[in-house]
């Protein structure tokens, strides 16, 4: 029974990604081991938008360590526990918190030692902008606790860059790149720990600079991306971008030849999609989303709204149609509804 509510809920919250998403491309996933201990290591932007992406399409049952303050409670708790989720606790959490971290470590150990798979995120943080961020140690101790526990024990690393077109808006396309498997106990040193940190933390810095859109200098940053947005660059190809960073880097951004930026202009599906679901978009728009405090959460604050808003909506609809007129009417209205939110999503909507 655990099994199958699990399988349920992976299924909804699927293809609730694929109906909130304009595209999602997957690459890489033949790279995924499934006979052999594996830990994900994404870069991290959308918040838990990040976390069901892979949670949902990784070929793989992983675990996630997740921030701790979100396990408050004995029912969050429980049920942060059944979807496999293990809090990790940060300075910010308070300095006598930290030490919980060594029980977390050494479950984490026991879970690649059973094979399983371990998602965290080697920044350690979120952020919108287009750039791989440098790398916390963090990963790299529960690796070598594991290494401690289990000296024969090989883990798989699994480095994945996400790649949103634009991450804050609706609708969103987001390419996810998996790159090739890097043995952790062929870069590990026991006699000396900082090293192997170091190497570790590069190998999988340079994986991600590559599966990922990265703008390397911080004083051109803002230049360099304004370029790319002119140029229409395609930010769910992450290797085309990346030669054209090269190439900008290398000679230069001349401000006095920036092409203009497109404007937006009016869409006639975005107030069609607006006035079909206008008692949705209304409450998100005046309640909900002046609530959302950084744009990082924006996909995840707006996907769970939807999630939740959007059934509630059709079973109204459904019970206010079959009462005035048939159910067959209002199971036919709700189907036409649902292909037309859909087709706007997937065909209309810029």
């Amino acid at each position: 029974m655990s099994t199958i509510l699990y399988s349920l809920v992976k299924y909804v919250v699927k293809t609730g990604l694929y109906g909130y998403h304009k595209k999602i491309v997957i690459s890489g996933l033949e790279h995924i081991t499934k006979d052999k201990p594996v830990m994900f290591l994404p870069n991290h932007q959308s918040a838990l938008i990040d976390v069901l992406l892979i949670a949902t399409d990784c070929n793989r049952k992983p675990y996630f360590l997740t921030r701790s303050d979100v396990f408050k409670g004995k029912l969050l708790k429980r049920i942060f526990s059944y979807f496999r989720m293990l809090p990790i606790y940060r300075m910010r959490d308070g300095r006598d918190t930290l030490s919980n971290n060594e029980a977390i470590f050494n479950s984490c150990a026991e879970i690649l030692n059973r094979g399983e798979a371990l998602l965290l995120f080697p920044e350690a943080n979120h952020n919108l902008q287009r750039r791989v961020r440098p790398l916390s140690k963090g990963f790299t101790r529960i690796l070598f606790r594991t290494f401690e526990m289990c000296p024969a024990l090989d883990v798989q690393l699994i480095p994945v860059g996400f790649n949103y077109k634009h991450a804050a808006h609706f609708p969103d396309e987001v390419t996810i790149c998996y790159g090739k498997p890097i043995s952790a106990r062929s870069l590990y040193d026991k006699n000396d720990l900082n090293t192997s940190s170091i190497i570790i933390k590069n190998q999988i810095s340079s994986s991600l600079e590559n599966l990922t859109t990265h703008i390397p200098i911080d004083e051109d940053y803002d230049e360099i991306l304004n370029r790319l947005i002119a140029e229409k660059a395609d930010f769910l190809k992450p290797t085309s971008v990346n030669e054209k960073i090269k190439v900008l880097t290398q000679q230069g951004i001349d401000s006095s030849n920036m092409p203009a930026l497109e404007k937006r202009v009016f869409n006639l599906f975005s107030w069609l999609l607006a006035f079909l679901n206008f008692p949705i978009i209304i409450i998100w728009r005046l309640w909900l989303k002046p609530k959302v405090p950084e744009d990082e959460f924006m996909g995840t604050f707006r996907f769970a709204f939807a999630m939740i808003s959007y059934p509630i909506y059709m079973t109204f609809i459904f019970a206010v149609i079959a009462i005035v007129f048939t159910p067959y009417i209002a199971i036919s209205a709700i189907c036409i509804l649902t292909l037309l939110n859909v087709g706007l999503v997937k065909y209309g909507l810029r």
